[in-house]
């Protein structure tokens, strides 16, 4: 059995064979390595080399169980209409699934299609895995390049650097939408630095691995974090104020591997970030909040990105105030901590759709100013998306729908705060329900496993294809007043999705019978 990922070939110098003949000792899923001009190479003990990733041809080692999905022999595969899915998420996904018309679920270890799987069972599995061309699977093989949060920050700034040297500072300057942030402990002294130079500030220090709220603390003084340092991660700290040059190698997350006599030493560390708190967030009825955005990526070379129209601003249930920057309940917006709150109420949730928020701040600051804070947002989804546009294996089986989190402050500047792999599926009222519901179904449609898409669409449902390897233009309406482009994305705009959906599949049909 064989299987090839996409993309082109690169150096073969010694240094890179070591690489190839090494197993993999890393932290990070399965084989991958990080190479020094920022690709990726997958190392797998027993297979064979071809180039780069993109020519890379994958045999089955020994004494490997390959699993083969989406594989039928001859008039079987011809005559089986149904699409078999495999999911281990009981929730709204669950329900969308198996209300799909021609889909079958399967279980254990049966053979799937589509399956939506969790990102553990990427981790253990998908190199081991054989697809067949038609398989579909919900994430990309390294898709923590963007989602995990120390990650996604070192990507943006090497992608910043990237744009000053060969476009410049005013191109550059358009990345610069994400607090000044430092890994912990491996930035420990340059952070100290930082926060040295602006004394009364508030900084919040996240996990950079954890989700829904857990983990996180803000702070003024360093000595707020003391606590923090004691136990694995002060024993670490201590070792990087004595040898701070060795220790910055050590404890910088890294996809490079380690061997194992140096692991059996460590003390596993888990990794934050430390970053500027956005102190003047916008308020709503005194309220904090941000914004969740659903952007759908099927491919990233060619880049192809899709952004959803509906979303939802997430709301704290305590008025924002700086003077107690330990009540989780003002500062953290996820609903996993608000509806621990005593005066969560569970049927109204915390929540705003995004054209009820896009309404608000047109009737406060004028069509104008909301439209420039969109399009700022657009710029966001794919300045990030480009940023790991390098490093992501691109692979023709994969898909990924992201959960951005945005928050946006007095100034009406957006801040990206972190891309979700796997944004919440579970309905936190009939509200959000529906929109979950709609989510799903048009992220299924736009996957199109029924093979009934043109390839040419602008819109499926509530998805706007916003980037194919370039900007997407507006298919209806006339350019603005001065002639600019307008890039295709109705964010926060009414979402008629099923009367789009019914005129979309009546005209593929017509189509296909005149082709016919």
């Amino acid at each position: 059995m064989r299987r090839s990922l996409q993309g082109g070939p690169g150096p073969a110098d010694p240094a890179e064979r070591r690489a190839r003949r090494s197993s993999n000792q890393s932290g990070e899923p399965g084989a991958l390595r990080r190479l020094g001009d920022g690709t990726h190479r997958l190392a797998l003990r027993g297979g064979r080399w071809d180039g780069a990733v993109g020519n890379q041809v994958m045999l089955r080692p020994k004494n490997q169980n390959f699993k083969g999905h989406g594989v039928s022999k001859g008039k079987e595969r011809e005559q089986r209409a149904s699409i078999r899915f495999k999911t281990t998420l009981m929730n709204t996904l669950m329900d969308v699934l198996r209300h799909r018309p021609g889909w079958v679920e399967v279980k254990d270890e049966g053979e799937w299609d589509f399956y939506w799987c969790d990102v553990s069972w990427l981790r253990e599995n998908f190199d081991h895995t054989y697809m067949d061309e038609r398989v579909r699977i919900s994430h990309f093989r390294n898709h923590y390049e963007l989602t995990r949060k120390n990650y996604m920050v070192k990507n943006l700034k090497r992608f910043r650097k990237q744009l000053e040297r060969e476009a410049g500072k005013p191109e550059a300057a358009k990345c610069d939408f994400f607090p000044k942030t430092f890994e912990l402990p491996c930035e420990y002294h340059l952070f100290v630095e930082e926060f040295r130079k602006n004394p009364g500030i508030t900084w919040i220090m996240k996990p950079v691995a954890r989700s829904q709220g857990k983990g996180i603390f803000l702070f003024r003084r360093l000595k707020d974090i003391m606590d923090w340092r004691k136990g694995t991660v002060g024993k670490k700290l201590a070792s990087l104020e004595l040898q701070p040059a060795r220790s910055t190698i050590n404890l910088c997350s890294s996809h490079e591997p380690r061997n194992s006599e140096e692991q059996k030493d460590e003390i596993p560390v888990e990794n934050y970030v430390a970053q500027r708190y956005i102190e003047n967030p916008y308020l709503i009825g005194g309220r904090k909040f941000d914004l969740r955005v659903y952007v759908l990526v099927m491919s990233y070379i060619p880049l192809r990105a899709w952004l959803y129209r509906d979303g939802f601003a997430r709301f704290s249930n305590t008025r924002f105030t700086l003077n107690s920057i330990d009540d989780q309940y003002v500062h953290l917006t996820n609903v996993a901590v608000q509806k621990t709150s005593p005066d969560y109420h569970p049927k109204k949730g915390c929540k705003w759709m995004l054209q009820r928020f896009r309404q608000y701040l047109a009737s406060k600051h004028g069509p104008e100013a909301v439209e420039e804070l969109f399009a700022d947002m657009d710029n966001i989804f794919i300045r990030s998306l480009q940023s790991v546009q390098k490093v992501i294996i691109s692979d023709k089986h994969c898909f990924e729908l992201y959960g951005y989190d945005i928050l946006i402050d007095q100034d009406l500047k957006p801040w990206l705060l972190e891309v979700n792999a796997s944004p919440s599926l579970t309905a936190s009222s009939q509200e959000d329900y529906a929109l979950k519901t709609c989510l799903l179904e048009d992220t299924l449609h736009v996957v199109d496993m029924e093979g009934r898409l043109t390839g040419r669409e602008k819109r499926v449902g509530g998805f706007d294809l916003m980037w194919n390897d370039g900007p997407v233009s507006r298919e209806e309406g006339a350019p603005d007043p001065v002639g600019n482009f307008v890039t295709n994305t109705h964010l926060g705009c009414v979402n008629d999705r099923e009367a789009q959906l019914r005129q979309l599949f009546h005209s593929l049909q017509v189509q296909k019978k005149s082709s016919g």
